[in-house]
């Protein structure tokens, strides 16, 4: 395993998955420009909003409603399943349809129920079914580009839904948060990318740590979803196993179950995310849990993320683990794009 070797990653990455990570500040910065633009009703009534996709459409809503939860005075909630839940409907609810291929068939439903049930609706996506139905029937839709799978469109998945709800008045205006996050993520860039050698590069190394263990991440608060993204990255880009967990629930499950089976606890790799702007027992809690688990043998280690606002360091924690799940990949000598098994599955059902 050599993460220094700047061919082989050329060769193992013939789709060009590490541009998309490259690009992520810019993404992320051009979809809530693009997202200020789009049609938009007034929707005055809003006392809900509801999410609905699934995969790499869904984790942009997560962050959302991560991001929102200490800020907007109506809750927002990610839906990730066929139809809708009972108390969404009327105006009083905005449901959002998010699908990157516009063709997910969970969202599709979602759609289908909120036009039914006369909710506020908007659809967000690059094309396909989702877009020809929003069309038809009237429905505001915010169409945006993108060439490439829906894990590496993060930044319009979480971009224009932000815009959606600021400019809804249902979050103050994150314009300057936007921007500042992105330069943090670029200033942390400086060492994560790939000419930069491993002695140097702190995603390398975590990759090194990863491989050949069961990857555990732990976030709280605004990263708890970016603890999912961790382990969602690793699945389809370096796929590998993983598992995410979030404190303070943790701490009532995850260490009483840390004896068996016997053996285990050398495969494992803990990584905590700390934010330095979680609540003060959520940081005592990231060293309590993390003393906890080395006692009984697990290796640990904490990624601290990186700038001032909750969105900055949301953001450059994300952007770490995007470098780090590709960097894993390279080290199995995967291919960070294709993902077969995801696919082999959507044909199985498609036949019925």
């Amino acid at each position: 395993m050599n993460l220094d070797d700047v061919e082989l990653f050329r060769r193992l990455d013939p789709d060009r998955m590490l541009g998309h990570i490259d690009g992520l500040p810019d993404q992320l910065e051009q979809a809530w420009e693009l997202g200020r633009s789009q049609p938009l009703p007034g929707y005055s009534q809003v006392r809900r909003v509801v999410v609905c996709g699934m995969g790499g459409s869904a984790i942009g809503a997560d962050l959302l409603a991560s991001y929102a939860a200490p800020l907007s005075p109506v809750p927002m909630v990610v839906w990730r399943n066929y139809e809708l839940p009972a108390y969404a409907s009327g105006p009083e609810t905005l449901v959002i349809t998010s699908s990157h291929s516009g063709n997910t068939e969970e969202t599709l439903t979602a759609f289908d129920r909120a036009r039914d049930r006369g909710t506020a609706l908007l659809a967000v996506t690059t094309g396909g079914e989702l877009a020809r139905r929003a069309e038809s029937s009237g429905t505001p839709l915010w169409r945006f580009e993108h060439r490439g799978q829906p894990r590496s469109a993060v930044g319009f998945s979480f971009g224009l839904l932000l815009a959606a709800v600021a400019r809804l008045g249902l979050v103050p205006d994150p314009a300057e948060e936007i921007r500042g996050a992105a330069a943090v993520m670029r200033l942390q860039q400086d060492k994560l990318r790939v000419q930069v050698p491993v002695v140097h590069n702190p995603a390398k190394r975590m990759a090194g740590q990863f491989v050949g263990r069961w990857p555990v991440v732990i976030g709280a608060e605004h990263l708890g979803p970016v603890a999912r993204r961790w382990r969602t990255q690793m699945s389809e880009i370096a796929k590998a196993v993983a598992q995410f967990e979030e404190l303070p629930e943790a701490d009532h499950n995850l260490v009483a179950g840390v004896s068996n089976p016997e053996g285990l606890t050398g495969q494992t790799m803990v990584v905590f995310l700390r934010g330095q702007l979680y609540h003060p027992r959520n940081l005592l809690r990231v060293e309590a849990t993390r003393e906890a688990l080395m006692v009984e043998g697990f290796n640990t280690d904490v990624i601290d993320a990186q700038g001032e606002t909750r969105l900055a360091q949301q953001w450059s924690c994300l952007h770490f683990g995007d470098y780090c799940a590709y960097y894993l990949a390279m080290a199995y000598g995967a291919d960070p794009t294709p993902v077969a098994a995801i696919e082999g599955l959507k044909e199985r059902l498609a036949r019925g």
